[in-house]
């Protein structure tokens, strides 16, 4: 279910927007859309985080953020 532009056509600059916009608005969603806005805000950062994934599947990965990293903490 592909709500606004499909993530295949957006440029670099325009994922990544988009990206941070549901990111930002997802506690929002969360504590107070209905059950729709909840779940269209869900299938549309996945379809945009699958993109993302797909086009940098070697993205740098923070050592901090693997389970290795949080016993050294």
């Amino acid at each position: 279910m592909t709500m606004g532009i499909d993530p295949k056509d957006l440029a670099e600059d325009d994922l990544l927007r988009e990206l941070r916009q549901l990111h930002a608005t997802r506690t929002d969603t969360f504590l107070h859309g209905s059950g729709d806005a909840l779940a269209n805000h869900t299938a549309r950062t996945e379809e945009l985080e699958e993109e993302y994934l797909r086009r940098h599947p070697e993205r740098q990965v923070d050592p901090e953020r693997l389970r290795e990293g949080a016993r050294q903490r």
